[in-house]
């Protein structure tokens, strides 16, 4: 078997299956609809407890001031060519008491989530959704196109020079916000998301 073939057929994310974190300590990265990944499993190995399953470990909880965490060890397994896998291993957590403005916030679907947590992390080492953890990762296709890919990179960005330009801010500006490496980096979603929170924002000879 190619042992890239799973890798390759769930590293992208569809757009509609992507969403822009705009606050907290993530802002700047990308969420994925977690039915994504569910389908991605589905359309490789079968359907759920046919052709992949996954245990629960073990669940727990921890304290850390006036909060509570719930976090949760998961074993997920799938079949290729007629034999099931090694267990891979995923640990996942959420809030189950928060606080906040109001006081404290108790999550009923803590575990829950956890649990969803704990599935992306073990769906990661089979590559899904590898392009948005890892976008400088190049298929064969892609290198070999790295002049085209550039050019394209730098039309891409026609709209995001021209609102820094008349808003008076630095390259490097974004960078700091998006966490990247360099403006090229910028995905199609965090453009999107750059060039409408910038469109009300006065021009510097205003």
């Amino acid at each position: 078997m190619d042992n890239l073939r799973i890798y390759n057929a769930v590293r992208e994310v569809p757009k509609t299956a992507q969403k822009p974190i705009n606050a907290g300590r993530l802002k700047g990265k990308t969420d994925i609809n977690p039915m994504w990944r569910i389908k991605a499993l589905t359309e490789q190995f079968g359907a759920c407890g046919i052709g992949w399953y996954y245990n629960v470990t073990k669940q727990w909880t921890e304290e850390c001031n006036d909060e509570v965490c719930a976090f949760v060890n998961i074993e997920l397994y799938v079949k290729v060519d007629g034999e099931w896998s090694k267990p891979i291993f995923g640990t996942g957590g959420n809030k189950l008491i928060e606080k906040e403005s109001k006081g404290l916030h108790v999550s009923d679907e803590c575990f829950k989530m956890a649990t969803t947590d704990a599935l992306s992390v073990a769906c990661k080492q089979l590559g899904v959704g590898a392009d948005i953890y890892w976008n400088e990762d190049k298929t064969k296709y892609e290198q070999s196109n790295d002049s085209d890919n550039d050019s394209s990179k730098q039309e891409r960005l026609i709209p995001v020079m021209e609102e820094l330009k008349r808003i008076g801010y630095a390259p490097a500006s974004v960078c700091k916000t998006y966490k990247l490496e360099s403006i090229y980096d910028m995905s199609d979603l965090q453009i999107k998301d750059f060039l409408t929170k910038v469109k009300n924002l006065p021009s510097k000879e205003a």
